[in-house]
């Protein structure tokens, strides 16, 4: 290929991770010319409502499937725990990079830690497995929707509208911003959502020459685990109302599993499974099928 177009969301950081790949795509083609496109999704155009309500993360990635189908961008560079479980018909991801920080940040200019927050607490998140999760061990935090951009986010937390803020690390590094984050979750504290901390490029599956352009960047190990997290939340039938975690992670030749979810009633339900990488295919619909048997209602 002589060069590429690379479809983006329009924020800061779906800015740096679009360059981020065409810069990693530049060091295996140095002649290759790379275009970025970039895109106002509509995720990005609705700031003022959960995303439960206006479609979920699709959302974030709709405009920029479309770009791909019309033939206006080669690729689609994604935050991959904004894709959905399943793809349009006609496309593919064509590779997932090495996985960053997959943990929770917690984010405060007051408190230090989690455990230092005062009773009844202002925490902003608008993720529901997040909200599930903090209200798991804190039932008493007043759990405030927070939407927008990492900076944006930010801002919120520096106006006194929280006592705390929840982001995900990845971001924040990549925006070498570590230094705002007052505590890191450890996974066994707070399960992510699935592939959080994975950049994923998304083309046409037709588009032979572009895989197999792209595919150079793929990560085979966080591919293994992004895979059986995605097949976890397509086998409990999960979308955005769901407060549905999900990590894997290697341990020598085995792959671990490990889910969570919440129930209508609000008790959350945990479970785990490790199988060879060879059996790695059924990995996530056997762990659904565990955390099914509690009779859970998604």
């Amino acid at each position: 290929m002589n060069n590429i177009r690379i479809a983006t969301r329009q924020s800061k950081l779906a800015l740096w991770q679009a360059n981020f790949v065409a810069k990693q795509l530049k060091q295996h083609y140095p002649k290759l010319d790379v275009e970025l496109v970039p895109i106002l999704s509509s995720g990005d155009k609705v700031q003022d409502k959960p995303l439960a309500d206006i479609g979920g993360k699709g959302l974030f990635i709709k405009e920029l499937e479309s770009a791909l189908l019309t033939g206006h961008a080669d690729i689609a560079v994604h935050s991959m725990k904004d894709v959905p479980p399943d793809l349009p018909e006609g496309l593919q991801l064509a590779a997932m990079l090495m996985r960053e920080d997959p943990r929770d940040a917690f984010v405060s200019q007051t408190y230090t830690t989690f455990a230092d927050l005062p009773l009844n607490a202002i925490v902003g998140t608008c993720s529901p497995r997040r909200a599930a999760q903090l209200l798991s061990r804190r039932p008493d935090l007043a759990i405030k929707s927070l939407r927008g951009n990492v900076g944006t986010r930010l801002k919120k937390l520096d106006q006194g509208e929280f006592d705390a803020i929840i982001l995900a690390a990845a971001g924040l590094k990549r925006l070498g911003l570590e230094n705002v984050v007052s505590e890191y979750f450890a996974t066994d504290f707070m399960l992510p959502a699935v592939a959080q901390g994975v950049i994923g490029i998304e083309c046409l599956s037709a588009a032979s020459d572009v895989i197999t352009c792209v595919n150079v960047l793929n990560d085979a190990a966080t591919a293994a685990c992004v895979n059986v997290e995605r097949d976890l939340v397509r086998a409990l039938n999960g979308n955005c109302h769901s407060p549905i975690g999900s990590y894997a992670c290697l341990q020598g030749e085995n792959i671990c599993l490990y889910g969570l979810v919440q129930t209508v009633k609000g008790e959350i339900i945990t479970a785990q499974h490790t199988t060879t990488l060879h059996n790695a295919n059924s990995l996530g619909e056997e762990l659904a099928a565990q955390l099914l048997t509690q009779n859970i209602i998604i």
